[in-house]
């Protein structure tokens, strides 16, 4: 007698060979050599992460492909150079068939088929990052899960990589074999700009502050600590607060800490993770002197590039944020359960060698806020990047345009 797993499974794979016909029927229609379909996290969020990056090079350099950009809420905001198409079956199926090049962050669903000439590059929406993922994850990576990421590795032409590290990790990280481009992240793009020139900086703090009507007589004294915990499993069924105690640590503790340490005013910039927001699992956050709820905003980099700190748990993120040499805490009040759900963690946060300052408690985060050390960590910091070969320098989308326009000559 079948499992409820492998009827789920049967269920699921039937589906899809019925789903792929429509990619079948579509090779009808050539492929259009200058179109390019983008989508992101299937379709859920908009404009955003390393294919955002990607198709602003191109508009910027005025280049003469087609942009297409596959999204469920066709109401989120585009530039006009896109044409936005809702992510249906049937679209899906018509835009992907008779495109030359695909770009996407996440993974391509079961019933999706690449014709022969098609291109496709993940550029995926992490790099370095703490949680296991695929076979890393031993006994917790689910067949159905297996299935899904063995599909879309197997259609993957090129994964963008930005070390040595991430290299390393993709075969079993993400069940790729094939061909890499080390260009580093478009999404990091912006946050290595803002970092060198104070005046792109300054201009993304001026519109966050703007949005969120905050006053600023002197902007120089205005600092933001951007907090984004990951998606944990199983809250998909589960009440996620924004309360103390259930995860969230003390904000007005945080906000204490840091003006204590740093000097100036700091507001906290709470970005929950998408797949919490797209469900509606978040509960009421009003915007005060201490937070703002940023968890709706597209394009999360546009709030990080005026960041001058970063705080998750277990969010690749932070590597991110690292890139900008700011101040990277660890709030972990859940570390030996998490590890135990998820597998162990692909960095060792207790190392002392380990850059970003690690806490399981408010007591112990207000104590590492204090006793930060800018010199150790910077030492650190360039360390591991320098012993894993990161290389983000500001020109990662210059590097995928130069890419696309070679490969379709």
């Amino acid at each position: 007698m079948m499992t409820e797993e492998e009827k789920y499974i049967r269920h699921r794979l039937r589906k899809a060979r019925l789903q792929s016909i429509l990619f079948y029927l579509n090779r009808i229609f050539p492929i259009n050599p200058k179109k390019i379909v983008f989508c992101c996290i299937e379709g859920t969020t908009g404009y955003t992460c390393n294919p955002k990056y990607i198709a602003e090079e191109i508009i910027g350099q005025k280049s003469d492909f087609e942009i297409i950009w596959l999204v469920n809420d066709i109401s989120k905001t585009f530039p006009k150079e896109i044409r936005v198409v809702k992510n249906t079956l049937w679209n899906r199926a018509h835009e992907l068939s008779t495109a030359h090049f695909w770009i996407d962050n996440s993974r391509k669903q079961l019933e999706v088929r690449k014709r022969k000439g098609q291109v496709y590059i993940q550029t995926w929406h992490a790099k370095l990052g703490f949680k296991p993922t695929c076979l890393d994850r031993g006994a917790s990576f689910s067949k159905i899960a297996y299935l899904v990421s063995k599909h879309d590795s197997e259609l993957v032409d090129f994964w963008l990589s930005n070390s040595d590290w991430y290299d390393r990790t993709l075969k079993t990280g993400s069940l790729y074999n094939g061909k890499t481009l080390r260009t580093g992240s478009p999404r990091c793009d912006i946050l290595v700009n803002a970092t060198e020139n104070k005046v792109i900086k300054n201009k993304i703090k001026q519109s966050l502050c703007e949005k969120y009507k905050i006053e600023t007589r002197n902007l120089d004294e205005i600092h933001f600590m951007m907090y984004a915990p990951t998606f944990r499993g199983g809250s998909q069924a589960t009440e996620r607060t924004v309360e103390v105690g259930n995860h969230f640590p003390n904000y007005e503790l945080i906000k204490v800490a840091l003006e204590n340490k740093f000097g100036g005013q700091w507001i906290i910039a709470l970005r929950l993770h998408p797949q919490i927001v797209a469900r509606n699992l978040e509960t009421e956050l009003h915007n005060s002197s201490t937070t703002i709820d940023v968890s709706r905003v597209d394009d999360m980099y546009e709030v990080l590039a005026a960041c001058d700190a970063f705080m998750t748990d277990y969010s690749s993120a932070a590597f991110d944020a690292a890139v900008m040499k700011i101040p990277v805490f660890l709030y972990c009040d859940d570390y030996a359960e998490y590890e135990g759900e998820r597998g162990k963690l692909l960095w060792n946060l207790r190392d002392e060698k380990f850059p970003f300052e690690f806490a399981v408690s408010d007591e112990e985060l207000v104590e590492k806020i204090q006793n930060y050390d800018d010199n150790v960590y910077q030492t650190k910091l360039n360390q591991m990047f320098n012993e894993n070969n990161v290389f983000e320098n500001g020109d990662s989308a210059k590097r995928v345009l130069k890419f696309l326009n070679k490969y379709n000559k």
